[in-house]
Formats: C-alpha cells, sequence, structure tokens
C-alpha cells in the first residue's frame, strides 16, 4: 500500500450531501481543498453551496479558513463513481442502511484511485459488513464524526476485517492534518464509542422523564450547566482523577466505588417500544414548545462557536493539546 503524504491531498470526494456531507464539505473547502461532491437529493447541488455559504463566515470566525480556500471549489456529479475519480480521499456519508452504503461501495469501488482513503461517516454501522466484497476493501475506514463535522473536532476512525492497518493510521494523521481531532478505535462495536456513552446518558435522560424524576426541561437544565460544562473541558477519567484529590482516581475509586457500583447496578434496560416513543416525543414536543429547527440549530452554532473560540484561546495560551 503506497499511500501518500496527507498533507498533499488537494482534492476529496463527498458521497452523500445531506446535513453530514455538507458539513465536512464547507470544512475541506475551508482547509483549502476541492471538493468533488454527489448526493441523488433534488436540488442537492443547491442546497449543498447555500449551507457552504452559511457556514463559511463561522468557520473564518474560528480561524479554520486557511489563505486561498475558496468555498465556490465545489464540482458537483451526477453519479457517485464520477465523485470520486481523481480525489486523494472520500468521506461517504450516505443514510444509515447498510444496503445502501454497500450498493454505494459496489458502485464506486472500481473508480476509487489507487492510493485513496474511502471513509464512512457512519454512525454505528460496521466497517466488515459494508467493505465485504469490494476489492479496495483494505482502504475502507470509519471516520466517524460529530454532528456538525464544520464545527465539532473529533473524528473516530477505526478499521473492518478486511481493512489495512496502514489505512487506519493514515487516516488519523489526515484528519489530524485538516485540524480535527482524530482518535483511533481498537475493535468494531455497534455505535462506536461515542454515540455508546451518548447512549447510555440518553437512557438515563429518558428514564428520568418517563417515570417522573424530572421534566424534560430539568433533565436539560442539568446536563447544561452541570456535567456538560465539566466535560467541555476535561474527559470522564481526568475528572475523577482530580476529584480523588491527592490520592487520584485510586483514592475516588475507594471512596466512591461502592456508591458507583450501586448506582450502576440500578440501572435498567430501557425498551424503546412505539408505546414508549410515543411518550417521549409527546413529553419533548410539550417542551419543546413550538421552537423552530433553525432557531435551535443557530443557538447551538453560536454557543459552540463561543465554546470553540475561548478554549483554543487558553488552550493555545497555556500549550493544552
Amino acid at each position: 500500500m503506497n499511500l501518500p503524504e496527507p498533507s498533499t491531498v488537494r482534492r476529496v470526494g463527498i458521497i452523500g450531501a445531506g446535513t453530514i456531507g455538507a458539513s465536512w464539505a464547507a470544512y475541506f473547502l475551508a482547509r483549502g481543498l476541492e471538493v468533488d461532491a454527489w448526493d441523488p437529493a433534488p436540488n442537492a447541488e443547491e442546497k449543498l453551496r447555500t449551507f457552504v455559504g452559511g457556514a463559511w463566515p463561522v468557520l473564518e470566525k474560528l480561524d479554520c479558513v486557511v489563505v486561498g480556500a475558496d468555498p465556490g471549489r465545489i464540482r458537483f456529479h451526477a453519479d457517485p463513481a464520477a465523485a470520486v475519480a481523481g480525489v486523494g480521499f472520500v468521506q461517504e456519508s450516505a443514510p444509515e442502511k447498510l444496503e445502501l452504503k454497500r450498493s454505494l461501495y459496489a458502485e464506486v469501488n472500481a473508480a476509487l484511485p489507487q492510493n485513496a482513503i474511502l471513509a464512512t461517516s457512519t454512525s454505528g454501522l460496521l466497517m466488515s459488513e459494508m467493505q465485504a466484497g469490494c476489492s479496495n476493501a483494505a482502504r475502507f475506514v470509519v471516520g466517524h464524526p460529530f454532528n456538525p463535522p464544520h464545527l465539532i473536532p473529533l473524528v473516530e476512525v477505526l478499521g473492518g476485517a478486511e481493512t489495512d492497518p496502514r489505512a487506519v493510521d493514515w487516516a488519523i494523521g489526515f484528519y489530524n492534518a485538516m485540524g480535527k481531532k482524530a482518535i483511533r478505535l481498537n475493535r468494531e462495536v455497534s455505535g462506536h464509542l461515542v454515540n455508546r456513552l451518548q447512549a447510555a446518558l440518553l437512557r438515563e435522560c429518558a428514564d428520568a422523564v418517563l417515570t417522573g424524576l424530572a421534566s424534560v426541561e430539568d433533565v436539560d437544565v442539568a446536563v447544561k450547566y452541570g456535567p456538560g460544562l465539566r466535560l467541555g473541558v476535561m474527559g470522564p477519567y481526568e475528572i475523577c482523577h482530580l476529584a480523588g484529590g491527592a490520592g487520584g482516581y485510586a483514592h475516588f475509586l475507594d471512596h466512591l466505588g461502592d456508591a458507583l457500583r450501586d448506582w450502576m447496578n440500578d440501572l435498567e434496560p430501557l425498551d424503546l417500544t412505539p408505546e414508549v416513543r410515543d411518550r417521549l416525543k409527546a413529553l419533548v414536543d410539550t417542551a419543546m414548545g413550538g421552537r423552530d429547527l433553525d432557531s435551535i440549530a443557530n443557538e447551538r452554532d453560536e454557543l459552540l462557536l463561543a465554546t470553540l473560540t475561548t478554549l483554543a484561546q487558553v488552550r493555545r495560551k497555556r500549550g493544552l493539546n
């Protein structure tokens, strides 16, 4: 496998230009790359260009836009194979359906350039199942972002049964060269790492409102103004190590281990039956009070921008990663 230096990639293919794919496209364009895109939806090219135009000012405020970057460097193609021909990297963000992704891979497999890596944004599908039967499977990896990719730095990277380990190494190097924060997962599991962590929290949030422990509004407040603030600046093991004082994580476990065990053992599976889903939908709809999605998204992006800007300034000042 003769892969190029990640920093030498100049063109990327975007397969699927919906919410995630368009966000990836905006980010890659800001980093000075050219984008070749495909999406079968009506007016997909217009929607992609509109999204990029809206995201560009935010990317500029985050200092993500490099000198010479151009939001207009998009070539939109009529079929996915054309969108990957001649590129140095492919980010696939098609809908979360195994057979659809397998069909797409079969379609682009032959057109994938000899030294290009294909990464999927899948939220939880297994690469081993998606890559099966493809002659270029060794160069297929998972590159799962956290929404929205043009703002959130994290990317989870792992391979499947047929993935060459060098492809995973290369993808991590590429994402990091692009200014992302890539982590390596050592094995496949449904949902990867971050979505499983998130699922554990969402399970408890659902249980809280279904059992009447707290309202939807108070659950949101509890996370935003409590652990959410700490988790934005430190990881869970760092937080627990700090909580242990001079004894660190070992003292934390000795002091709170029994309580943690009891709390963990008290957690029960939550079956999202149609009836349970209907109850949750009704509770959340009432709590949202008719807020439109655009206003919620704008609030999210504004707060994320302020948070990311401040964290970047402090981390640069203190020499932190």
